[in-house]
């Protein structure tokens, strides 16, 4: 899943989004009855559209005004694409004060649109809120939903699940489906196109992060160790910034559906390798428990401190999602810290 970085000439940054929200809300101000041409043509979509996915076949009729997400991702690629969804799942863990993810509240905000209404997800949805917002469309690409949580939601309205299997969607591919399920393919493919570049343009301000080799890491309770894997997105956020995943992690073996793999805390010193590790914490004291590990703590990159690990949890979600609001809300807040960790090696 190495972008293809294709250079657009421009980047891409949360007020640009912001511009591109109000003349996408304008554009779709009017329908192609009144203005003379076919539904979705002045997207290059066409409908009623068909997508398929692992949980069933969402029929859409025509293009959706009043979009509902859930999972992770969907709707700041909806927003992007001109379309503020009327609900979003909540993530309470990666909100700030506003009670929003901060990219979100930013881009809609700024371009002077109302906020979504939020509402219980994961395995408690609450169906009656969603309901309640009659949605002409639910976007699900990127999540857990179960068949059966999908059964109910097709009844309220077309839902897009994911492809293959639950969280397990490429970036891109969620970007792709929600333009489609939007009537918008060449605006999303575009989307693509400035994230890349996003990238492009950060690995060139910084040549010295191509000689630098990572490993992206997680603990599951003391005495675990796992490993993210390459194309698991936050591994391809850092990945798309110019840094090499430490090629140790090519051998691991993947769990299932997961992007990573679970090596154990005693298999440590096989990434005795990384010049920088990069992980996160829930908080402070499950940081320092989990460092006092002595296993833990002579992982050379961990006992040199070339570690790369924010304490900030709205950072800490939107380094893991690749879409068009985190990307530049992230990149510019990784660089400091990559250059703090990559410090300790000299």
């Amino acid at each position: 899943m190495d972008p293809n970085l294709r250079a657009r000439g421009r980047r891409l940054g949360v007020a640009g989004v912001s511009a591109v929200l109000v003349l996408g809300l304008a554009a779709c101000g009017g329908s192609g009855a009144e203005s003379g041409e076919e539904p979705g043509a002045e997207t290059g979509g066409a409908f009623p559209v068909s997508i398929e996915s692992a949980l069933g076949t969402a029929e859409i009729p025509e293009r959706p005004e009043r979009v509902v997400t859930l999972g992770q991702g969907s709707a700041e690629t909806a927003i992007a694409l001109g379309t503020v969804p009327v609900g979003v799942e909540s993530y309470e863990w990666g909100s700030d004060d506003t009670g929003y993810l901060p990219w979100i509240h930013e881009a809609v905000t700024e371009a002077g649109e109302e906020l979504p209404a939020q509402f219980a997800g994961a395995e408690d949805i609450d169906f009656e809120a969603i309901i309640e917002l009659r949605p002409d469309v639910i976007l699900a690409p990127w999540s857990g939903v179960t068949q059966e949580q999908y059964d109910i939601l097709s009844d309220i309205a077309p839902t897009v699940a994911y492809p293959d299997l639950p969280w397990s969607t490429d970036w891109d591919q969620q970007i792709e489906i929600i333009g489609q399920a939007l009537g918008q393919p060449d605006e999303a493919r575009g989307l693509i196109e400035d994230i890349e570049t996003r990238f492009e343009e950060t690995a060139a301000e910084h040549p010295e992060y191509a000689d630098l080799t990572f490993s992206y890491i997680y603990t599951d309770g003391l005495g675990s160790l796992g490993v993210f894997l390459p194309d698991e997105q936050r591994v391809a956020m850092v990945r798309g910034l110019g840094l090499t995943v430490d090629p140790v992690v090519e051998t691991f073996t993947e769990v299932e559906g997961t992007d990573s793999a679970v090596i154990g805390l005693e298999n440590a010193e096989q990434l005795k390798d990384s010049d920088l590790v990069f992980t996160f914490y829930t908080d402070a004291e499950t940081r320092a428990e989990v460092e006092e590990q002595p296993l833990y703590a002579e992982i050379p990159a961990i006992e040199r401190g070339s570690v790369v690990a924010s304490d900030d949890n709205s950072f800490v979600t939107a380094s893991s999602i690749i879409n068009p609001l985190t990307v530049p809300w992230v990149t510019d807040r990784y660089v400091p810290l990559i250059d703090e960790a990559a410090e300790k090696l000299d």
